[in-house]
């Protein structure tokens, strides 16, 4: 794996419809064998970056290149070159399964000795031996995924885009799934995925958050928890939950506070005075505390803060 060679290289892409500006100056770089995650609330841009670099619509200002190729200007070989899959499965239900796999070969013009090579190949990795014949429409979730899965890559492409691949699959379809995309990058595909599951953002090499049209955030899982907020995070377990919420929100070592399950993360500034402060403040408000601490911050928080709309560390007031 060359993980010096740029395989998508996005710079200051942007894309308008009329007045609304869907994708703002984004630029980013993906290498060879890279799983990209690009993570962000509906909305927020994603489908519409992935469209442009699939060489589907056409940038308004900027450039891209996708496997070499530039998406303005040279579309019919980006789409030669990628693998696409999204939430919809563009599969035919009313096809046998190796009915599909032959003609979406057909489709890039996998023909002859080597369909029949690939589509044995697409069958095995599926799960779905001895059910070549098998309609469709009729397959569980999770085969009908893995499938889809075959057909985007029946043509050997060089780039992958997955857009919510695993919306409305079972756990463990989804992490079978991920085995998958994992061994496609070992042997040097690039995966650019989207998705609304934290646990499968943290299986990316490196994440692109992406909000109101705009990359506001980029690195590795870890280094997002670790850099991307600003402030330390602390725990508080408070009784009544919404009071406490509401009561957090105006505290003045408080800078931000959301509900997980039954507890509240709130972001402080200034952790260790807000830990000595807080229980009082919410006892004088009727609030019991029974529990603050600082927590090593996890993607959902990361996440949570950005559609919030608050200021990331890093980020100036501009």
């Amino acid at each position: 794996m060359n993980n010096h060679a740029s395989s998508v290289l996005v710079e200051n892409l942007v894309k308008k419809f009329g007045s609304f500006t869907a994708v703002d100056r984004i630029s980013f770089e993906t290498r060879l064998g890279e799983i990209f995650g690009f993570l962000g609330p509906n909305g927020s841009g994603k489908s519409t970056t992935i469209r442009l670099l699939c060489g589907l619509i056409s940038p308004t200002s900027g450039s891209a290149t996708v496997a070499g190729f530039d998406i303005g200007t040279e579309p019919e070989q980006v789409r030669l070159r990628i693998g696409y899959m999204s939430q919809k499965f563009s599969l035919y239900d009313d096809l046998q399964v190796v009915e599909n796999l032959r003609f979406f070969g057909g489709l890039y013009d996998v023909r002859g000795a080597e369909l029949d090579e690939r589509v044995k190949w697409a069958v095995r990795m599926a799960g779905l031996s001895g059910r070549e014949h098998a309609m469709t429409g009729a397959l569980a979730g999770g085969l009908k995924q893995r499938l889809a899965l075959g057909c985007a890559v029946l043509h050997r492409p060089k780039v992958l885009f997955l857009d919510e691949p695993t919306s409305g699959v079972d756990p463990v379809s989804r992490r079978r799934f991920w085995e998958l995309i994992h061994q496609m990058a070992d042997q040097g595909v690039t995966v650019f995925v989207t998705t609304h599951y934290m646990d499968e953002a943290e299986y990316c090499n490196r994440l692109a958050l992406i909000n109101r049209g705009r990359m506001v955030a980029l690195g590795t899982p870890g280094e997002l928890k670790r850099t991307a907020l600003a402030g330390e995070l602390l725990l508080v377990e408070c009784a009544p939950l919404e009071a406490g919420l509401a009561a957090l929100r105006g505290a003045p070592e408080i800078a931000d506070a959301a509900v997980f399950g039954s507890a509240l993360h709130a972001r402080s500034p200034r952790a260790q005075s807000a830990i000595a402060e807080i229980p009082a403040y919410l006892a004088a408000r009727g609030i019991e505390c029974a529990r603050i601490e600082v927590i090593e911050p996890s993607l959902e928080d990361v996440f949570v803060a950005l559609t919030r709309g608050e200021p990331l560390a890093g980020e100036n007031s501009q």
